[in-house]
């Protein structure tokens, strides 16, 4: 068990991003077909591909992120010792901290006040 656990772990978000990739180019591949060739389009198909475009962009963002892969200006970094480099490495990952605890608490609490708004 621990083995498929760090499988997942490694692999996980490479293959969500493989399927929603894989989803978004079929749906809009055959959406085009459909709109062309037999003058129909269904009403789901843009929904597919608009979120299976923003899961891809979320779950790509976690993957960079695990992975350390986001751009970041790392000249001073090579010519610094390592308790610089820690510095720098913490100051540089506090505001993605804040930005992600903000998206986070916005997340959380702006679908409970726009249940209370809406329409009958």
């Amino acid at each position: 068990m621990s083995n498929v656990l760090q499988a997942l772990d490694r692999n996980g978000e490479r293959w969500l991003l493989l399927v929603f990739y894989v989803m978004l180019v079929l749906t809009m591949f055959i959406e085009v077909v459909r709109r062309e060739v037999f003058a129909y389009s269904s009403i789901w198909g843009e929904e597919i591909v608009r979120y299976s475009f923003i899961y891809l962009a979320w779950i790509g963002a976690a993957a960079a992120v695990k992975e350390r892969g986001h751009i970041r200006i790392d000249v001073l970094m090579q010519y610094v010792g390592p308790r610089v480099k820690a510095l720098l490495a913490i100051f540089g990952e506090t505001p993605a901290a804040a930005f992600i605890a903000i998206v986070a608490s916005t997340g959380l609490w702006k679908p409970s006040s726009c249940r209370r708004n809406s329409a009958p």
